[in-house]
């Protein structure tokens, strides 16, 4: 006689879920190489070193800061914000079984830094760089956790969710962490200025072509990959244990989560390539590509909370905007923003969270809204002060910028001493008397991408 192996079904169901997070955290942090590529591309050749040097640099400092103090003031500022007692806030640190869940946190803290990088490319110090990515982690980027999923501020028990009667939605990070890397950025790349030749002396933008459109197409691929991880692995619980001690499937909360991030995904795109085609002539692939992550970031707030298409209606929404966002910022705002992050992680992240209301699995919600609109103002304000305090300081101590010489020459030779494509000869006054009519940094003229010079010899 075989005996039924006895199994309490909650460690069962914890198990799978806590290896499901791991699988989905390691799927998350494949993002990082999809960010380095899709900012290399979009760069000159001069300054590719940088660009992966400060995304190696997101990652490991990222989760040291994190680990040390940032996740520890996610809890104190979601106790002080509501009422709440911040005792024991850095338990974590010493408590094994908090470990996979500081993980988790960590590699969303480490794509709100990594955001910013693609905003001050090409002329923003290593240095202050570094700083500024340690005080993201360790300040700015948790106070925005606190306020929300830490159950502060605007969480149904923070001191402005009770107001409305209700908590604020943002399923994955759409304004949490995209929006809040996005204003981020858009703040930094104020500050230390626009590159030199990014304006004409009447103040007309002059693209200034990046090197690879290959690189930034591949790189947007593995981010798309590795969104999967962002917003269907946020959706923690696959196995949940029912009333009558059984287990289930969560399959359909899963199944809304990939569906309505795939559809959000694909509007994003295809509005993106009719709005660049309308605007510019012809469909523009970087343009496609930034059209197809603004849908990603759109919906990522979004995704258990909207209908499947509602959640395309978002993402269509988010491509078409992304175009007109981002020449908004370089033309109207003069901030150069070199791989348009404000359009594409801040603007979408604000829309289609703010949104969420109106495309609501269970109806539309007044109260809902208000909460809404008040939360992306809130996180878009915080943000602002804080990376503007931040910076200032770092400006008057280590300094913002690098040199013109440094600038010039590239920040890979003076930040690093190294050439990534040592067989190629930069001519800077070939590359910057290029002028693009409509397109964004990655165009020329004849809206190809712009071909690396080689020597004499070659």
């Amino acid at each position: 006689m075989v005996t039924p192996l006895q199994v309490d079904p909650t460690t069962v169901a914890n198990g799978i879920n806590n290896v499901w997070v791991l699988v989905v955290t390691f799927l998350i942090f494949f993002m990082q190489p999809g960010f380095a590529l899709l900012e290399s591309g979009q760069v000159r050749a001069k300054n590719v070193g940088n660009v992966l040097m400060k995304n190696m640099s997101d990652w490991f400092l990222g989760t040291l800061i994190y680990f040390v103090v940032g996740a520890g003031v996610v809890g104190v500022v979601g106790a002080l914000t509501s009422g709440g007692s911040p005792a024991g806030a850095f338990a974590y640190i010493s408590d094994p079984n908090a470990w996979i869940g500081w993980l988790f946190g960590a590699v969303f803290a480490m794509t709100a830094a990594t955001i910013v990088s693609g905003a001050v490319a090409e002329r923003m110090k290593f240095e202050a760089y570094v700083i500024f990515t340690i005080l993201m982690t360790a300040v700015i980027y948790p106070v925005v956790v606190g306020f929300t999923w830490g159950g502060g501020l605007l969480s149904s028990s923070g001191f402005i969710g009770a107001a409305f009667g209700t908590g604020y939605l943002d399923f994955a990070g759409a304004t949490v962490v995209h929006m809040c890397g996005g204003v981020a950025g858009l703040v930094a790349a104020k500050m230390v200025g626009a590159r030199k030749g990014r304006y004409d002396a009447d103040g007309n933008s002059q693209a200034i072509p990046g090197h690879s459109m290959l690189l930034a197409v591949l790189g947007t691929f593995i981010l798309a990959f590795g969104w999967y991880g962002f917003n269907v692995g946020t959706q923690a619980t696959v196995l949940a244990v029912t009333e009558d001690g059984g287990l289930t499937f969560m399959g359909a909360a899963l199944g809304r989560v990939a569906l309505v991030t795939t559809l959000g995904m694909g509007a994003g795109g295809a509005m993106a390539m009719l709005t660049s085609s309308y605007v510019q002539g012809k469909p523009d692939p970087l343009w496609t590509a930034n059209g197809l992550l603004a849908g990603l970031v759109a919906v990522t707030g979004a995704v258990p909370h909207v209908t499947w298409w509602g959640g395309t209606l978002l993402g269509g929404l988010a491509g078409v905007l992304v175009l007109p966002a981002f020449h908004f910022t370089v033309d109207r705002l003069k901030v150069d923003d070199v791989c348009g992050v404000f359009a594409v992680h801040g603007v979408a992240g604000a829309v289609g969270t703010a949104l969420i209301p109106i495309f609501a699995v269970g109806g539309f919600s007044a109260s809902q809204f208000g909460l809404q609109i008040v939360g992306v103002l809130v996180i878009a304000l915080w943000t602002i002060v804080a990376s503007a305090i931040a910076l200032a300081a770092l400006k008057s101590i280590v300094g913002l910028r690098v040199s013109e010489e440094e600038e010039s020459e590239g920040l890979d030779e003076g930040e690093h001493g190294v050439s990534v494509y040592p067989e190629f000869v930069p001519n800077e006054s070939t590359r910057e008397s290029t002028v693009a009519t409509d397109g964004g940094d990655l165009r020329t003229d004849g809206g190809r991408a712009a071909e690396p010079e080689v020597s004499d010899d070659e």
